[in-house]
């Protein structure tokens, strides 16, 4: 069944922390599948200067007071929270066209993302609210003047205007790293589909999850929000390339140098490899791959395949595949159990798409349905916004313009041949920068030069085949630990990628300074700030223990012994610890050597206090580093000092960075590397 018809509802806005309607009734929305009034939209009225600066003087000092950790904890939250409701945005997200199957990308995909940036965000960042960028760079001799590039969040307000086709993973895809960073957001979604990005938002605020003004959302025109842009906001844009370039070129967003990401129209490929011929898993993965991108979501989503790129003397068998396949999908209404293709978003949306069918018929044929006979297996295809998938094929696609510039945002592809993997990489190349491609092969060979070739290209490549068939996400699958987006044509930006979309919201800045003063600002003992000796550290909790407690151990000296047991024990019999004659022909050594793993081990046994204590596990080291060889009859000493502290939210202990540095008689360093302990809060634990 499709959704229960109900009166239509006055969108509002989410601003200055109540909820707004506009001044006038505003634009009608239509359900797209059957043309019924669903909710009226409009923002005339709100004072656009008031939202950004509520978000700067409310939200954001309050998020920047949370630690990474408290922000991760907090989207886990959220995120949980709108798992629960999802049946009530499935039951929204029909009137958008989308499928079940649509719907679960967009709602579960949405909602798996920030729960994914929450996860991330408690196992890769610490539990601080500033970052530590790369090493510390040395200025001086005497390590008394250093620096140290730090990340810490913008001051302003992120503005995310979002496209029709994902409601909901659009919004959440880019509050989640912007959140987590510590800046708040505002949403402006799409008109068309607004009404469920509105319902999502209603259910994120009755929450009372987030702080107030963390999330605000704009339902109608954005009005003169962009005159208002700072330098410390920032403005994220999906849509259509020429409405991103107008408002890149906007006078505030250049004067400020405001930081503009934008994901655009995206021509992308899929590549068949020439050993792909029918019958192979290959060829039958990419004619799977190619009719699930063209009518998922009825193939309004920015990663679809546009362009089917194939060998020549395939292309037939390829063409007839596809069709055969594509006239099996049932088109109707999406809450139909029988239905595999919804309509489109508007009607406004499916004249767009049949114009632009006309435009790519310059070049190509039309080989597989009829862009103006719909045939529905439900629901009336004058009042929905129905259109079968249309395959076209373009023989001479170096000679064409049109099948490389003009985008059908719907179920639609150009198959097109190539007689080289040079012409397909070159074919593929002129998308003038795209989203994704993909290449579907099983020969290593192909697989390299293909992806060397078409990778300054997009922003993310898909390699397919028999062996990862059942594990892989697909061609149109954005990541939230993958980078979003694409160069050229396609916007130039990038989203998510893990925490590189979190640091886009967040300066890099070079702090310069004493040792001293740059670890007070990060938190972190760096070489030359001070340091504190006494009682063994190993014997304080995290209650206890202070950034900079250090131990200077007793000493080692290695014997021949020493190297002999080990080797054998271990198994570790290299030439240069066992043979004099071959370690001193070796450029590196002027004799045998002690094994570098033997170092680390004996460095353990001088810096640990072996009694039950607050130390609860070793759970591995960093940047390990073998800077001198150790020769027989070297002593070894250890100054180990505490580097870094994370205690965790939700468990009783916490990790512990110690700086580990091991140096021989004559005081150079002969290991160097970061040791990692999870240390109780307090000791003895609570009974």
């Amino acid at each position: 069944m499709n959704a229960t018809i109900r009166p239509a509802r006055r969108l509002e806005s989410y601003v200055c922390g109540q909820w707004t309607p506009g001044a006038k009734e505003g634009q009608p929305l239509l359900d797209a599948s059957t043309g019924e009034l669903v909710a009226h939209i409009d923002s005339s009225g709100l004072n656009f200067a008031e939202v950004l600066e509520f978000g700067r003087s409310v939200a954001s000092p309050k998020l920047r007071a949370m630690s990474f950790h408290e922000r991760a904890a907090m989207l886990k939250a959220l995120g949980l929270k709108l798992m629960e409701q999802k049946e009530e945005f499935y039951t929204e997200s029909l009137r958008t066209g989308a499928t079940r199957s649509d719907g679960w990308v967009d709602i579960e995909g949405g909602i798996g993302t920030m729960l994914t940036f929450a996860s991330k965000g408690r196992r890769e960042l610490p539990n601080t609210r500033v970052l530590v960028d790369g090493d510390v760079e040395p200025l001086s001799k005497d390590n008394s003047f250093s620096a140290q590039h730090i990340l810490t969040p913008l001051q302003g307000v992120a503005v995310h205007i979002n496209a029709f086709n994902f409601p909901v993973w659009g919004m959440l895809e880019k509050i989640a790293p912007t959140l987590l960073a510590g800046v708040p957001c505002v949403v402006k979604p799409a008109s068309q589909t607004a009404y469920l990005t509105e319902l999502v938002v209603r259910r994120i605020i009755e929450t009372g999850i987030l702080p107030e003004g963390a999330l605000q959302l704009i339902c109608g025109s954005v009005g003169d929000l962009l005159d208002h842009v700072t330098g410390q906001d920032a403005v994220t844009f999906t849509g259509s390339a020429w409405t991103g370039q107008k408002l890149k070129q906007h006078p505030a967003i250049i004067q400020n140098s405001v930081r503009f990401t934008m994901e655009a129209d995206s021509l992308n490929s899929s590549i068949l490899g020439p050993d792909a011929v029918p019958g192979t898993p290959e060829f039958d993965l990419f004619v799977k791959e190619v009719a699930r991108e063209m009518t998922a979501k009825a193939g309004q989503k920015c990663t679809a395949i546009r362009r089917v790129i194939a060998p020549r003397a395939l292309t037939e068998a390829l063409v007839a595949a596809i069709g055969e396949r594509l006239a099996k999908t049932a088109v109707g209404l999406p809450g139909d159990e029988g239905t595999r293709m919804g309509p489109l978003a508007s009607m406004d949306q499916r004249d767009e798409v049949r114009q632009r069918i006309r435009d790519l018929q310059a070049d190509a044929e039309i080989v597989a349905g009829d862009p103006d006979a719909v045939n529905v297996a439900s629901g009336d295809a004058e009042k929905g916004a129905f259109l079968n998938p249309v395959l076209l094929y373009c023989d001479k696609p170096f000679a064409a313009t049109a099948v490389h510039d003009v985008e059908a945002f719907g179920p639609v592809s150009t198959v097109m041949p190539y007689d080289s993997l040079d012409e397909a990489v070159e074919l593929s190349r002129k998308g003038k920068g795209s989203l994704v491609s993909s290449l579907f092969t099983d020969d290593p060979k192909v697989a390299e030069e293909v992806v060397l070739g078409i990778a300054p290209y997009h922003g993310r490549v898909l390699i397919g085949n028999r062996a990862s068939a059942k594990t892989s996400t697909g061609h149109g699958s954005p990541l939230a630990g993958l980078v979003h987006g694409g160069p050229g044509r396609a916007g130039g930006g990038e989203e998510m990628g893990g925490m590189r979309g979190v640091k886009h919201y967040m300066q890099r800045t070079a702090v310069q300074g004493t040792p001293r003063l740059l670890s007070a600002v990060t938190g972190r003992w760096i070489e030359g700030a001070d340091a504190t000796q006494g009682e063994h550290p190993f014997r304080k909790s995290l209650a206890e223990l202070k950034i900079g407690d250090q131990l200077v151990t007793a000493k080692r000296t290695i014997t021949l012994e020493d190297v002999e047991h080990f080797a054998h024990f271990t198994g570790d019999t290299f030439y240069a610890h066992m043979d004099s004659e071959a370690a001193k022909a070796n450029p590196f050594f002027d004799d045998r050597v002690a094994h570098g793993y033997l170092i680390a081990s004996f460095a353990a046994g001088l810096f640990v206090e072996p009694n039950p204590g607050p130390v609860l596990a070793n759970f591995g080291v960093d940047h390990l580093r073998f800077l001198t060889p150790v020769y027989f009859g070297d002593t070894l000493q250890v100054r180990l000092t505490c580097k870094e502290i994370n205690p965790r939210a939700t468990a009783e202990h916490g990790e512990v960075r110690w700086d580990c540095q091991v140096t021989n008689q004559d005081g150079a360093v002969v290991a160097q590397y970061d040791v990692l302990t999870m240390v109780a809060k307090s000791w003895p634990p609570a009974a």
